[in-house]
């Protein structure tokens, strides 16, 4: 960790705090809470993303390239910030931006930037593009999936997985289609948003339940909550969830972790049908906007984490509490116009 009264640096992105929240506020309120001396550096993509203004929260934040400038102008930012702060360890937290953060990680750790990510080919083995491949390897239960590129595919689509059909963007969104309609209207939205390929996926009703899990680069599971939606919002996030005690759910994800060797932080949403049957919907590579829930129910993960890049010998959790309870909320943040002027100018808050 960091010298003694020296704090440990962290960046983080993901501070965009709104209705659809990134993960990086409640990453970093878990890293304030489990660990005992950090100073938290913001990575911002936008202007306007709540984090960048809570002081409370992120002690300065800097601007970072758009994922689509390429790994050669994000690696140069980040020497730049990393030559005013020092930077121990960064935390992604989109999925969009791991794959340039993934490539240049031999070049961070050479001056001294510790990430705790996954490789290459584990973040393309759960990619919604390979899931049911995936899935049939491992003897996981995933949903029969159609990966297409032109709308007149969803014909053979509604064919062969029946409506309703759940079409899913490549990184983000998922909208349920319930007419060829509705399915190619989904197709030219997420198309247009996200770009191709579009993933058609079968149905599948249950409940819903996410997994947060800390896998240790070794084939060992340093983590696992399992949280069942208690709200869902329009967009289907997650804005109230309850901690649950099932060990089908944990040996699940033991699975998963054993069979990927996974390194870092990631989220199985499942989708477990009324016979018990839990189908593994999506494979998130990073920790969920719920992550502090984790914190709550005494496994920090992302404080683990950070100790995990810093070369700490970090053992499993053995236990958390079930029936801990988290409830999303929203409230005005005042701040004034000159902050915003700073970021947007100079590219950095002050200091």
């Amino acid at each position: 960790m960091a010298e003694h009264n020296q704090p440990l640096v962290i960046a983080v992105t993901g501070l965009n705090a709104i209705d659809s929240p990134g993960p990086g506020v409640a990453v970093i309120r878990a890293l304030r809470d489990g660990l005992p001396h950090v100073r938290i550096i913001g990575l911002a993509y936008e202007t306007l993303e709540p984090g960048i203004y809570l002081h409370d929260v992120v002690d300065k934040t800097y601007q970072i390239p758009y994922p689509s400038a390429g790994s050669d102008a994000l690696l140069s930012r980040l020497q730049y910030i990393h030559r005013k702060e020092n930077i121990n360890v960064l935390i992604p937290n989109f999925d969009a931006e791991l794959y340039n953060f993934i490539k240049i990680g031999p070049s961070l750790r050479s001056v001294g930037i510790q990430t705790f990510l996954p490789t290459q080919e584990q973040f393309d083995a759960r990619d919604k593009i390979n899931l049911y491949q995936f899935g049939l390897k491992y003897g996981l239960s995933v949903p029969a999936d159609r990966i297409i590129y032109n709308s007149n595919e969803l014909y053979g689509c509604a064919e062969a997985l029946g409506y309703p059909l759940v079409v899913k963007g490549k990184f983000y969104d998922a909208i349920i289609a319930h007419t060829l309609e509705q399915a190619q209207k989904a197709f030219y939205k997420l198309s247009a948003k996200w770009g191709f390929p579009i993933i058609v996926q079968q149905f599948i009703t249950g409940t819903e339940i996410n997994i947060a899990v800390l896998g240790d680069g070794k084939g060992n599971a340093t983590s696992i909550i399992p949280m069942r939606k208690l709200y869902i919002t329009d967009k289907g996030k997650a804005w109230a969830g309850i901690t649950l005690e099932d060990e089908s759910l944990i040996e699940l994800a033991r699975t998963f972790v054993k069979a990927t060797n996974w390194k870092g932080g990631c989220e199985l949403e499942i989708m477990r049908t009324v016979s018990g049957v839990p189908y593994i919907m999506e494979i998130n590579p990073r920790f969920p906007a719920w992550i502090y829930l984790t914190a709550g129910a005494g496994q920090n993960q992302p404080a683990a984490l950070a100790r995990l890049a810093m070369g700490e010998d970090v053992q499993p959790y053995e236990g958390y509490e079930v029936g801990k309870i988290f409830i999303r909320y929203s409230w005005d943040h005042i701040t004034d116009v000159k902050e915003f002027q700073q970021i947007s100018g100079y590219g950095e808050t002050a200091p």
